[in-house]
């Protein structure tokens, strides 16, 4: 995500290493390139100057402390501008209605459906409401069949009529539906095309005059780059949406439109979304996107994520297993589970301040623990519990299980026994394995 804008910032501020201050003659090079970076990151060129000409005024206008460089002092103002050209702070949704109506828009192929299964999901899991799913796409049997599919992957109902062509008539059925229901939110999932049309644009609009909804939410798709903020202003103009989603945040994006599609259309960004998992959704934070595009990491955004799939119980039951020394590869398997829950391996990294530059272009596969697993899965329930029966006969055996080589689970038993002899040395250290626990 924004890898190539953020290896030009960073080339950007490296024009000014060395310098003892920051000078109208040496910060020139350094704005003609965080300029040119943005421009080739599909930001419009007027926004990408105004915001250049900001930095600038800023930058000489700032005394350079000693603890400081100028470099380091223009990286801390361009992130200030960044946070502020992407909407300065997270806005929530707002869900004080009952029920609350949200309705989704956005073109064919931005993800719209799928987002609505995310939201569903991110609502009920985090939010602890019930929503109602409804199928109000009456062009497209696949996403009736689609949306379905979502429902049912995590438990959320979706109401749909296949055989009625008035989407206006659907979505006032669903809200009747959902207040007898007991649903408290109602995520209306609207047709899309393949690009901006007057029948589209009339009917998402009666839709909203119909059922007014405290939400609308325009999905757009990153990687289209500038024609996503003028399908924005479109969009926006007709149905005065109030939030933006960005979808596939993790596909090989410019991240124009990410930049700023807030300053042009003057609605903030509310979600983004990563990728098919449906617990691939976040709230946006500007100030913790400018950090990652910095290649400052998001170390609160991971840490969340840890906590989300943080158990107390099970953490404490953990805790004792490593005070007892006896961490067994159960214990590992569920941890992986843990782990992959959280989100893809790369884009975990890259939350890690420093690690983003060094994997980037490393090919790291979401599936790299399936071999680890594959191995686990072929030892017996006793085994599992008990690493130290694992003899020679025994690894042949599983490397057979796995479809593995035998060296490879030589080299994977050893790496266990050398995490558990690590785990052994810090029971013996004050706080020992207390000071594993999340907190």
């Amino acid at each position: 995500m924004f890898e190539s804008l953020s290896e030009r910032l960073e080339s950007a501020f490296k024009q000014l290493k060395g310098e003892g201050r920051i000078s109208e003659i040496n910060i020139a090079a350094t704005v003609k390139e965080i300029r040119r970076a943005l421009v080739d990151a599909d930001v419009n060129y007027k926004i990408a100057k105004d915001f250049t000409d900001r930095v600038k005024d800023k930058a000489l206008g700032e005394k350079v402390i000693t603890a400081i460089s100028p470099g380091q002092l223009m990286v801390k103002i361009v992130k200030d501008e960044l946070v502020e050209l992407m909407g300065s702070t997270e806005v929530e949704i707002d869900l004080k209605a009952n029920p609350t109506v949200i309705l989704i828009a956005g073109l064919q192929g931005s993800g719209k459906t799928t987002f609505s299964g995310k939201l569903a999901n991110f609502l009920k899991s985090k939010k602890n409401k019930k929503p109602l799913l409804v199928a109000a796409d009456i062009y497209r049997p696949a996403a009736i069949d689609q949306l379905k599919v979502l429902g049912g992957q995590i438990g959320v109902e979706v109401y749909s009529e296949p055989e009625n062509k008035n989407a206006v008539q659907i979505a006032e059925n669903a809200i009747k539906q959902a207040k007898a229901n007991g649903n408290n939110v109602v995520i209306i999932d609207t047709a899309g095309r393949l690009a901006v049309d007057e029948v589209m644009m009339t009917e998402v609009s009666n839709v909203k005059k119909a059922v007014q909804p405290q939400e609308i939410l325009f999905v757009v798709d990153s990687m289209t780059g500038q024609d996503a903020v003028n399908t924005a202003k479109a969009f926006n103009e007709r149905l005065d949406f109030s939030g933006i989603v960005l979808t596939k945040l993790d596909g090989d994006t410019r991240g124009g439109a990410a930049l700023t599609i807030t300053y042009t259309v003057e609605k903030p960004i509310k979600f983004v979304s990563m990728g098919e998992k449906l617990d691939t959704l976040d709230v946006f934070y500007p100030e913790r996107m400018a950090q990652r595009i910095l290649g400052m990491g998001d170390i609160t955004t991971l840490v969340e994520r840890a906590q989300a799939q943080f158990n107390e119980e099970q953490a404490k039951k953990l805790e004792k297993k490593i005070r007892q020394n006896q961490f067994d590869f159960d214990d590992f398997k569920e941890q992986l589970a843990q782990i992959k829950k959280m989100g893809s391996i790369k884009d975990l990294l890259g939350m890690i301040p420093g690690v983003g530059k060094a994997v980037k272009d490393l090919d790291i596969s979401d599936d790299a623990f399936k071999g680890i697993e594959a191995m686990i899965n072929s030892m017996t329930p006793a085994e599992r519990a008990n690493p130290d029966l694992i003899d020679g006969s025994r690894r042949r055996r599983i490397a057979k299980g796995a479809g593995k080589e035998i060296s490879d689970v030589n080299q994977f038993m050893k790496q266990f026994e050398q995490m558990r002899q690590m785990m052994k040395m810090m029971n013996k250290m004050p706080g020992g394995a207390k000071g594993l626990k999340m907190r």
